[in-house]
């Protein structure tokens, strides 16, 4: 089963949210001896609030409705298997419900639950129950058709090869994932549903020292990825279609720069962008100062 759940009914919602008073939320100094990774912010002005949870952050976009980045750190050498615990739902006392989705956006039709935070990703540590609670709020939910979010390959399986990958390196990751916000994302119960997801992922890397190549250094790494829910969201919101609706497959999930991540979300990504590993292991086109975007098939196609 994945990190969704289902929307063909108003779910289970808590009576009353957890005590969120005290969170910590994301380190940015997580990856440690890497450098400082800071939440990202916005570019274009857009307001947002900062919401702190157990090991992971939201930084919430009120006038959408939705999480514009979350932010989680991922210790793999400490997670602690867990299961769903009830899948309680529940608003984020610290905001408005007029700035959060809630459970009735997801009634009654084929849009899941989707977990931007992954649920058993911050569960690690000695508050991993706590931290597996805190994935089950709303403002870490973003509406996914269930095609698209129950693929292992489009959303889930993309971030456990990394987390494999970055295994053999280093036992601790940080993923960035949120929505591709649009101007002409089509409205539904008052959300603008967005037809695109990111997602960069950032481990570290041995590397040998300039000084002496018998000595190594970590130095961070980045990989980005953008999956596209278009014609399954026209099809769950009724917007017409003037054109056949292709099925969703591998040819609508991207490797792709992290440059581009930063532009299409306007988020400043900090030091993401540099140490994207894209760019050096795709050559670039003639007169390209980047790669292309890179369709993936299965998750063995992403470039580490």
């Amino acid at each position: 089963m994945s990190d969704t759940d289902t929307g063909t009914g108003l779910g289970i919602s808590r009576a009353g949210a957890p005590d969120l008073r005290g969170r910590a939320g994301y380190d940015p100094s997580f990856l440690a001896p890497g450098p400082w990774i800071p939440l990202p912010e916005p570019l274009d002005g857009a307001e947002v609030v900062v919401l702190p949870y157990t090991n992971f952050s939201i930084v919430q976009r009120p006038d959408r409705r939705l999480a514009a980045a979350t932010v989680v750190a991922i210790d793999g050498a400490a997670l602690v298997d867990l299961d769903r615990g009830g899948d309680a739902w529940f608003t984020d006392p610290r905001i408005g419900p007029d700035e959060q989705a809630g459970a009735e956006l997801y009634a009654r039709n084929d849009f899941d639950r989707g977990h931007l935070v992954r649920r058993r990703d911050p569960v690690w540590g000695p508050q991993a129950p706590t931290a597996n609670a805190d994935t089950f709020a709303y403002t870490n939910a973003a509406p996914q058709a269930s095609r698209f979010n129950q693929s292992a390959e489009l959303w889930l399986g993309l971030e456990d090869h990394v987390l494999d990958h970055a295994r053999r390196w280093d036992q601790r990751l940080v993923v960035v994932t949120g929505p591709v916000f649009a101007d002409d994302d089509p409205e539904y119960r008052g959300v603008r549903i967005p037809r695109r997801f990111y997602k960069i992922a950032a481990f570290l890397l041995p590397q040998p020292a300039d000084l002496d190549p018998d000595e190594e250094v970590s130095v961070l790494a980045t990989v980005g990825f953008v999956l596209d829910q278009t014609p399954l969201v026209e099809q769950v919101v009724g917007a017409p279609a003037a054109r056949d609706v292709p099925e969703l497959g591998g040819f609508r999930t991207f490797q792709v720069p992290v440059e581009d991540i930063g532009d299409l979300t306007q988020l400043d990504l900090g030091p993401l962008v540099a140490a994207d590993r894209l760019p050096g292991l795709v050559p670039a086109a003639a007169g390209d100062e980047v790669p292309a975007w890179r369709p993936l098939a299965v998750p063995g196609d992403l470039l580490l």
